[in-house]
Parts: structure tokens; sequence; C-alpha cells
């Protein structure tokens, strides 16, 4: 949706949703949002995307935005990937000033949740393993089973889940699961794991911790912690928001509300952090910020400006339904705002020699060129005019065709900010290549 359009038909959907919560009181300001990446990768385009509605959306409302890492995963994250999407946020134009946290900040205190809702007959410990949960989950059509060992008692799951946080048990043989519904038609719902047991160092925590949280068990209560008001996710997330709302009623915390929209799909480009990740390990790309890369950090040294990304997200605007995008459209964003400021500069990458025969040998001259016909305060440059200069091998034509306007045998053109110049001989090599024209 364009600019125009947007103002047209009013705000989008989540600011409308966030205007009925401020005027029903349902949330007093500030609003709050928050980006919460996985770092487990560089951020791409897509999440330009999300980053620019979430810091966006808190400065309409003169709120703030959180940079959340959500950090649950240790086999996955480390920190060079925290350390770039930082620089990649910040070179956006965003700042979340004293407000930087990491899921696992409140690992204490989800243990303690967690211990809570086993207390409350809401969580269990499960021996299956994870091929069996898949088994007994059942499927879109067909309920699942309950495991058999959903009934243990309080006290067992409490002394068997403090067993888990202390190391009593080998990866993967237990896993504290809450108990909601098995006959659910959203799978999510289908008894979801809450701990599972990982001996991974954590590049924040160490050795501190051998269970780990699933990020539907972070995720909500990280945000109620933080006071989020707007909890804004990309469209996957919508069938794990019941999940998201059943731990916060069954906790009796701040509840947040979670609004979901459609990801960026982007024409040509993959946007899968799993195949980026094969492509920089498979040695197929020098690197995250390959210019060839869709990552912000490849962006970067390709030459786009945060301007023009921060326009381009405001063009595509947002939606509810997944659409694809054509890269065009970044394209021309990043066009539109360099045409605006960048100073022009003249390469010439395949040179052909000219030699102006009635220019003389000692003389160079400088002439007045414009830094950017878009922006008269850019002011001028100097370059130099000479006997010799070289123009590309497309700017001339042996047998010109039809409506070809450059230079040719006996035609005239001018050189840019310098003089006319007529082309009077061709000199060839052995091959009969064109290498040298003769001007006047």
């Amino acid at each position: 949706m364009s600019t125009t359009e947007e103002k047209r038909s009013g705000p989008d959907f989540i600011r409308r949703i966030i205007n009925e919560d401020l005027a029903s009181g349902r949330f007093q300001p500030p609003v709050v949002t928050r980006f919460p990446p996985e770092p487990n990768g560089y951020l791409h385009i897509g999440h330009a995307k999300s980053t620019c509605l979430n810091f966006g959306i808190a400065r309409e409302y003169g709120g703030r935005c959180h940079l959340r890492f959500d950090d649950t995963n240790p086999e996955k994250e480390e920190e060079e990937y925290v350390r770039s999407i930082m620089e990649d946020v910040r070179w956006l134009g965003f700042d979340w000033g004293e407000h930087l946290y990491y899921a696992s900040d409140y690992f204490d205190q989800l243990y303690e949740w967690a211990k809570e809702l086993i207390k409350k007959g809401k969580a269990y410990v499960c021996d299956l393993s994870a091929e069996e949960v898949r088994q007994y989950r059942g499927t879109l059509t067909e309920p699942g089973k309950e495991s058999p060992y959903r009934n243990r008692s309080v006290e067992e799951n409490l002394e068997l889940f403090e067993r888990m946080r202390r190391g009593e048990f080998p990866d993967g043989s237990k896993t504290l699961r809450a108990k909601i519904d098995m006959a659910s038609p959203n799978l999510n719902l289908r008894d979801p794991v809450m701990y599972r047991i990982m001996r991974v160092p954590h590049h924040r925590t160490g050795d501190k911790w051998c269970i780990y949280p699933t990020y539907d068990w972070a995720h909500g209560q990280s945000d109620s912690i933080e006071g989020i008001t707007h909890s804004i996710c990309t469209l996957e997330f919508e069938d794990h928001r019941p999940l998201y709302d059943w731990f916060l009623e069954q906790l009796g915390v701040h509840h947040p509300r979670q609004i979901e929209f459609a990801r960026l799909n982007l024409t040509y480009t993959v946007l899968s952090k799993r195949r980026l990740l094969e492509l920089v390990q498979s040695g197929y790309v020098s690197g995250w910020d390959d210019p060839r890369m869709p990552t912000i950090a490849g962006l970067r040294r390709r030459g786009y400006t945060p301007e023009s990304i921060r326009n381009f997200c405001e063009q595509i605007g947002v939606a509810k339904a997944d659409t694809v995008v054509s890269i065009d459209l970044l394209e021309h964003c990043v066009r539109e705002d360099l045409n605006r400021r960048a100073e022009r500069r003249m390469a010439v990458l395949r040179p052909l020699r000219v030699v102006i025969e009635n220019y003389p040998e000692d003389q160079v001259e400088e002439l007045e060129a414009i830094n950017n016909p878009e922006d008269p305060s850019a002011g001028t440059r100097k370059v130099p005019f000479c006997r010799e200069l070289y123009i590309e091998q497309d700017d001339f034509r042996e047998e010109p065709p039809p409506k070809y306007y450059r230079l040719a045998p006996g035609r005239e053109v001018r050189l840019r900010y310098a003089y006319f110049i007529k082309c009077v001989g061709v000199i060839k090599d052995e091959q009969g290549r064109v290498r040298e024209l003769r001007c006047v």
C-alpha cells in the first residue's frame, strides 16, 4: 500500500486495534512494543519490516520499543549475532535507549512460574521421547492421546522438575509440558512442551542451566515482565496466540495483546535464515554481509541507505494476508533515495581511447561538473580535460543502428560537462577490433 493510499484509507488494522485499546482503557499510555529477534543469524530485509513497524508504532504513540533477544536455544545462538543485530537496528535509525533485554534475564522467574503451574496442576513432567510426543499429538482431523505420565501427582512433578534442573537426567529424557487439552482442534494446545533438557553452554548464562524454556513459554511471559502492551508478531504465530493467552491467564499476570501481521515475502529473494546460513557455511558467499545477501549488512555494503529501506517498509504497509512484494519496489526506493542524495561521479568500465587531434598536447583544463542535479546545495567539482581521454566501448559504433545517438564515424556528440567532438578516424588492432578513435 502506498503512503497516499494509506492516508486515504486511514490507519492500518494494527493501529486501529491500538487506538481501540487506548480508547477503551484496556491499556493506559504509554504504548510499549518490542522487537524480539532470536540471535541465530543476521537480520535480513524481512526483519526490517518488523523492526520499522515495532519501533515506528512506539514512536508514533509517544511510547517505547524494547529490543529483546529471545535467546532460549543456545545450540544456535552466538554473541556475533547479538552484536550484528544491535548494529543493524541502530543503522536503520532506531534506538532502544535503556531498554535492552534478553529472555535469559528471566530464566529464574520463568522457572518459578513453571513450578507455580505445576502446583496448580497445569503442568507435568513427561518421559515421552520427542518422536513419541509427535505420535501422541494426533493430527488436524484426529485428537491426540494423553501421555501416560500426564496424571502424576503435584509432588512427584515438582520433585522431577527440580531434579531436571539439577542435571540428574540425560538430555531429551524428560520434558515439562503444559496440561491443557489433548483433544483441542488447535495442535498448539495439546500439552505443549515448556522445558527440555539440553546440556549446552549459553552465550550469557554459561553452564548455569541445563534446562531451557521453549519460545512459547518464554515469549508471553517476557512480554508480561517488561510491561509490553502490544506484542506484534508475524502471521505464523496466529495459531500460537491461544497458548500465549492461556499461559498469562493461568499465571494471572499483566496480559499484553498479541497482534499478527503478514511477513514480508520478496520476489527472487531467499529470506530463510536456515538457507542463508547454509550459503555462508558452504562458502557460496563471503559472509553474512556479502553484498549479494538480502541481509541488512549485505544491503548496507551494496549501497542501500537506511532511509530507502524505511521508505520501502512504509510503502508496503501491513496486511493480514500473505503477499509477495516485487523486488522492483525495493530497488525503486533505493534509486529514489540515492537520486536525491548521492553525488555523481563518472567512471569507464570498458575503456576506449579517444585522441582529440586539434587539442594541445601539453594542456589540461579543469571543467566544472555538477555534483547532484537534484540537490543544488551539493555544489560542483572540477574534472580534468585533456587531449587523450577514454569513453565506454558501448558509446561508439562503427556501423550505428537506427536511433543510435552516441559516437560514430563522422558523427558529432557532446562530452558531458565538456565540448563537442567529431569522430574522424578509427584505429583497429590486428584482429580488427577498435582500439582508438581520432576526433576533432
